[in-house]
C-alpha cells in the first residue's frame, strides 16, 4: 500500500473532461473524532480509514446541490437544485488516494435520488428537507421518505463566524478532500473531484437534532462535535471513476 498522497488545499490533478457539473452551496460541516477501529468495517474493500494523529472522523454535512449537469452542459435547474445531508466517513486506498465514504446520502429529488442509486451504486435516500437562511443562521432539516429507516431526519443550525484565512491542518484534512470511494464493481472505485480552495467561516453549532449517523450504522455521537466550519460553496467538477487499477471504467 503506497503512502497516502498529502493533504492539499487544491485538487492535485485538474478535471480536463468533467462527467458532472454542479454547484455546492451553503455547506455545514460538522465532524466529530472517532477511532479508526470504530469504522473500518464500514468502509468499501481495497479501503482503510484515512487518519490525522492516529484519529478518523465522522462527518455530517449539510448543503444546496445546485444545477447538477452531465458533461459540460448547462446544470439543470429544477432536478438538479435540492437540498442534501450527508454522513460520511474517511478513507485512502491502496494507491495513496486520500477520499470519502458516504454512509448515507439524503435528498429531496426522488430521480436525482434513482439515478444515483441506480447508476452509481450511491447510498442515496429520498427526504423531505429544506435550507432556510435568516441573518447570520442557516437551518437544514431532513425527514426521510424512502427506502428508509422511516423516521431517520435531523435538524441543524448554525451560525456563521469569521472567515477562516489560513485553514488549520484539521480542518484542511476534513474538507479538502478530492474524490469519494465507493463499491462498485465488487471492489472500490474512485470518483475525482475539482473545484476552487474553499472558502470558510468558522461556525457554532446552535442546533443539532439529529439520527442520521445511527441510521448509517455508526454509535451515536457522545460528545460535542471537533469542528464546525461553514462555507459558501464552491463550482465543482467530477471526474469519470476508476477502478482500483487506476483504470477509467470504460
Amino acid at each position: 500500500m503506497q503512502k497516502p498522497s498529502p493533504v492539499t488545499p487544491d485538487a492535485p490533478t485538474p478535471i480536463r473532461t468533467p462527467l458532472l457539473t454542479q454547484q455546492w452551496l451553503d455547506l455545514a460541516f460538522i465532524h466529530w473524532a472517532v477511532e479508526p477501529a470504530v469504522v473500518a468495517g464500514l468502509l468499501p474493500r481495497g479501503t482503510v480509514p484515512d487518519t490525522h494523529d492516529g484519529v478518523t472522523y465522522v462527518g455530517l454535512v449539510a448543503f444546496r446541490m445546485h444545477r447538477v449537469g452531465w458533461l459540460r452542459l448547462p446544470g439543470v435547474p429544477y432536478l438538479g437544485t435540492f437540498p442534501e445531508t450527508n454522513v460520511r466517513l474517511y478513507s485512502v486506498d491502496a494507491h495513496g488516494r486520500r477520499g470519502v465514504v458516504f454512509r448515507s446520502m439524503d435528498a429531496s429529488r426522488l430521480i436525482p435520488v434513482v439515478m444515483g442509486r441506480v447508476g452509481f451504486r450511491l447510498p442515496y435516500l429520498w427526504s423531505r428537507m429544506t435550507v432556510r437562511s435568516a441573518g447570520d443562521t442557516v437551518t437544514y432539516t431532513s425527514s426521510r421518505r424512502w427506502p428508509g429507516p422511516r423516521g431517520a431526519c435531523s435538524r441543524i443550525t448554525v451560525r456563521i463566524g469569521e472567515r477562516i484565512e489560513e485553514p488549520t491542518k484539521l480542518e484542511h484534512f476534513l474538507t479538502a478532500r478530492w474524490g469519494m470511494h465507493n463499491a462498485f464493481f465488487g471492489s472500490a472505485s474512485y470518483l475525482p473531484n475539482d473545484h476552487p480552495r474553499w472558502p470558510l467561516h468558522r461556525a457554532e453549532l446552535l442546533t443539532c437534532e439529529e439520527n442520521l449517523i445511527t441510521a448509517a450504522g455508526l454509535p451515536a455521537p457522545g460528545d460535542a462535535p471537533v469542528s464546525v466550519l461553514y462555507s459558501p460553496g464552491v463550482p465543482v467538477l467530477l471526474g469519470r471513476p476508476s477502478r482500483p487499477a487506476g483504470i477509467p471504467t470504460p
